[in-house]
C-alpha cells in the first residue's frame, strides 16, 4: 500500500529531506499494519477489545516480530491469544513479509468487487484508509503476471484441449461493445487440468482462433490428440490446419443447444428424448440408426435442426472411436462451461468493462480462484492414461515424462 494516497499535501511539506519522509511513511505502515492485525484478532475471538464476554478464549499480549516491507525492515507487535489459536493473514507464521494487505485486495478484487467498494471493505474490517488509487496500483500489479503467464511454455503434447469463447462487455472509444475472451483448458500427461491461455478479441470466429492455436503452437505444443469445440462455422478446418493429426469433437451439449433453437415448446421434450437415442447409443452404427429414425420423425417440421446433425456429423460422432472412460470426458465442453460459469459468477458485478485490461484482469483473477483446486488427475486416470497410450502410441509415449 502506498501511504502518500491518503496524507495529504500540507502534511508531506513537513519533511525537509527523503530520509525523514520515508521514516514518517514507515510509522505510518507500521502502525496501519498493527491496527489490521488488531482488527484481525478481533474477527478471530469475535468481540472487540475490552469488551467482557466472557469468551472462553481472549488475547494475551503481544509478541515481536521483524518484517520486511515495501519501505525495509521494521518490528511490529503482533497480538497473541490464550490458546494459540489465532493466526494472521496479513503476517502469517513464520513468514517475514507483509504481503496479506495485497492478497486481501487481490482476493476481494477477484470475486468482483470494484475498488471503492474494496476500499470501504478494507475501511471497515480493519479501520484502516486504503486509497482507490492504491488498490488499483495493487490491482494493476497483476498485469505482469498475466504477461508472463500468457507467455509461459506449454508441454509438447495435451490429450484433450477444450476450447470456448466468453462474452463481455467493454468500454472503447465512448461506446460499449462484445468482445470475447478466448479460453482453452489443456488435459496434461499426468491427469491434471490446467488452463493454457486467455486471448481477447472480437466476435467468435475460426480466424482468430487460428492465432490462438498458433500462439499455443509456439509455446512448445507439438500435438493435441483430441479437440473439444463448439459448433462454429469453420472451427475443424481450422484446428486441422494447425494441428492436423487432432480429433475434433464438437460439443453434444452446444449441439442439442442449437437444435433445439427453432423447436416449439411443445415438441421440445419428444425432440431432445430422440437426439439422446443419438449420443446416447453404444456405437456409431447404432447412433446413424437413431438418427435416421430421428431424421424421418422430424425432417419435415425441422429441417435446419436435422440439417445440423447431419452436417457436423462426423465431428459429433468422434467420441465413438474411443472407450467409455474417454468418451465420458470428450465428448462435451462442460468443464470449460463450468469454468466459463464461475469467472461469470466473480464477474456478474460489473456489467461492462472499462478496458481491455481490465476485463483481461478480472478474468485472469477469477481463473486463478476457480481453478485453486485443480490439484488432482480426473478421475479413474490409471485407466485413462492407458488406453490413450495404447490409441494413440508414439504420438504420445515420444513425448511422456520419465
Amino acid at each position: 500500500m502506498d501511504s502518500k494516497d491518503f496524507i495529504s499535501d500540507e502534511i508531506l511539506k513537513q519533511f525537509k529531506t527523503g530520509d525523514e519522509l520515508m521514516s514518517f511513511l514507515t510509522s505510518i505502515q507500521k502502525r496501519g499494519i498493527e491496527k489490521i492485525l488488531e482488527g484481525e484478532m478481533d474477527s478471530h475471538l469475535g468481540y472487540e477489545k475490552h469488551d467482557k464476554t466472557g469468551a472462553p478464549n481472549s488475547r494475551n499480549g503481544f509478541s515481536n516480530k521483524k518484517i520486511k516491507t515495501s519501505f525495509g525492515e521494521d518490528n511490529i507487535q503482533v497480538p497473541r491469544d490464550r490458546d494459540g489459536s489465532f493466526s494472521p493473514m496479513l503476517v502469517p507464521k513464520r513468514k517475514g513479509m507483509a504481503e496479506g494487505i495485497e492478497n486481501i485486495i487481490i482476493s476481494l478484487y477477484s470475486r468482483g468487487m470494484s475498488n471503492s467498494d474494496i476500499e470501504n471493505q478494507i475501511r471497515d474490517l480493519y479501520n484502516v484508509e486504503v486509497s482507490t488509487s492504491t488498490i488499483s496500483r495493487i490491482t494493476n500489479a497483476i498485469t505482469e503476471d498475466i504477461v508472463a503467464w500468457q507467455n509461459r511454455p506449454l508441454e509438447d503434447v495435451y490429450l484433450i484441449v477444450w476450447l470456448d469463447g466468453i462474452v463481455f462487455k467493454v468500454r472503447e472509444q465512448s461506446k460499449v461493445i462484445n468482445k470475447t475472451i478466448y479460453i482453452a483448458i489443456g488435459l496434461r500427461q499426468d491427469g491434471i487440468k490446467e488452463v493454457l491461455g486467455l486471448w481477447l478479441g472480437w466476435k467468435e470466429s475460426s480466424s482468430f482462433w487460428m492465432s490462438v492455436l498458433t500462439d499455443m503452437k509456439a509455446r512448445g505444443v507439438n500435438d493435441i490428440l483430441i479437440t473439444a469445440t463448439d459448433n462454429l462455422n469453420g472451427f475443424t478446418e481450422t484446428i486441422k490446419t494447425v494441428f492436423p493429426q487432432s480429433n475434433t469433437q464438437i460439443c453434444i451439449v452446444h449441439q442439442i443447444r442449437n437444435a433445439c433453437k427453432f423447436v416449439s415448446y411443445k415438441d421440445r421434450k419428444p425432440f431432445t428424448a430422440d437426439m439422446k437415442k443419438i449420443y446416447g447409443a453404444p456405437t456409431k452404427q447404432s447412433a446413424e440408426a437413431a438418427f435416421k429414425d430421428f431424421a424421418m420423425t422430424w425432417e419435415d417440421k425441422y429441417p435446419y435442426s436435422v440439417q445440423s446433425w447431419r452436417t457436423n456429423w462426423d465431428e459429433l460422432t468422434t467420441f465413438f472411436s474411443f472407450p467409455l472412460e474417454i468418451r465420458k470426458i470428450m465428448y462435451t465442453t462442460n468443464l470449460i462451461e463450468n469454468l466459463n460459469g464461475k469467472i461469470r459468477k466473480y464477474t456478474k458485478n460489473k456489467l461492462s468493462f472499462p478496458t481491455d485490461e481490465s476485463v483481461m484482469k478480472s478474468v485472469y483473477l477469477a481463473i486463478r480462484e476457480a481453478t485453486r483446486k485443480w490439484s488432482m488427475p480426473i478421475h479413474n486416470w490409471g485407466v485413462v492414461t492407458n488406453q490413450f497410450i495404447i490409441i494413440f502410441g508414439e504420438r504420445l509415449t515420444n513425448f511422456m515424462k520419465a
